[in-house]
């Protein structure tokens, strides 16, 4: 099953969302207008393949920078969001565009270049390629990056993003005022490798962006959920997530996708930046 749990922010050339696969986002459909998914978790259960078994001993869950890491992260995305029919004539050169494109608006994002974007962070879970290898070729092939000399893969990854909302979707009501600019935060483009299902890694990264929020002094994190994505809505009710709102029937109409609802998680406040 493959899970994405939540959308590109809307501000990104972000994909379409339908994947929770461990895909924690959501993917998107070829042919559909490409739009910058915010947080809402949704999970794709399309793709249904055996979930290999995982030593987590190795597990690193941590914030990215490096380019190298941040590219793997963008094809990941891509793979995750994404249902491509390896077929079809010049996917390969479409799979390329889609990731130069998601990978210089997440360098944007993190950057701070983006309008309405008061921080950004990616927070990936990456495994030795020694340990994947011989069971994801494909994986493996298209998510490889090196780090201090070791191969790694990205297998999970979000985005936590310190703003007042995200593009085209409904906004968080906490907190109120002027604090509203400093103390709320949105998750999106939250996907696992489909191959790895089942191992907790959605949880794993889920858990590490709340660590990190109440670092930059947040305190109310929000994700939006596609209605139907109930794996996506287990992860989050899981990590502490509460309904807040839903998102009106005729904006899903107008944006010609599934409708959402909007998860809400109060946090400590550890340090204000």
């Amino acid at each position: 099953m493959a899970l994405v749990f939540s959308l590109p922010p809307p501000s990104s050339p972000s994909f379409s969302s339908h994947c929770f696969s461990i895909s924690l986002s959501s993917g998107h459909q070829s042919g559909r207008r490409i739009r910058f998914l915010p947080v809402a978790a949704t999970t794709t259960t399309h793709n249904r393949q055996h979930s290999i078994p995982l030593d987590k001993s190795s597990l690193a869950v941590a914030e990215a920078s490096e380019e190298d890491q941040l590219w793997a992260a963008a094809c990941l995305r891509v793979r995750s969001f994404y249902d491509f029919q390896d077929s079809s004539y010049g996917i390969h050169d479409h799979k390329r565009y889609l990731t130069e494109r998601e990978f210089v608006a997440l360098k944007e994002r993190i950057a701070g270049k983006r309008k309405g974007f008061k921080r950004v962070s990616c927070i990936n879970a990456t495994l030795p390629l020694s340990q994947l290898s011989s069971s994801a070729n494909d994986l493996c092939a298209a998510c490889k990056f090196t780090s201090n000399g070791e191969d790694r893969v990205v297998v999970g990854t979000l985005d936590l993003n310190q703003c007042l909302w995200l593009p085209e979707e409904i906004a968080g009501t906490k907190p109120e005022g002027i604090e509203a600019g400093f103390g709320r935060a949105y998750l999106s483009n939250v996907c696992v490798a489909r191959e790895l299902h089942r191992n907790g890694l959605g949880y794993d990264i889920v858990t590490k962006s709340k660590i990190v929020a109440e670092e930059w002094g947040i305190t109310d994190l929000y994700v939006h959920v596609a209605v139907g994505n109930e794996p996506a809505k287990n992860l989050y009710m899981k990590s502490g997530f509460i309904h807040e709102n839903d998102e009106p029937a005729w904006q899903a109409r107008f944006l010609d996708r599934p409708r959402r609802i909007l998860l809400w998680i109060g946090l400590p406040c550890t340090n204000e930046l």
